[in-house]
């Protein structure tokens, strides 16, 4: 994966890979990995950067909302 930064701003390229190694990864855990830092460095980053994780996801909801409404 190649990231194309616009400018020189380091706070603006942590964030960037910290969002874009939790889209690869899926979880806190597997992101800092790849990134090669603990998940408290990564939860710290997380919070600094105002990174909203887990992402909102409507197939999520929708499919919990199903299983409900199954199990009635």
């Amino acid at each position: 994966m190649r990231l194309i930064l616009e400018d020189l701003n380091l706070n603006a390229a942590e964030r960037m890979l910290c969002v874009e190694a939790l889209n690869a990864a899926g979880s806190i855990v597997e992101a800092a990995q790849l990134l090669g830092i603990t998940r408290h460095a990564l939860k710290r980053r997380i919070i600094k950067h105002r990174i909203e994780w887990p992402r909102p996801n409507s197939t999520v909801a929708s499919d919990s909302a199903a299983v409900s409404a199954s199990a009635s």
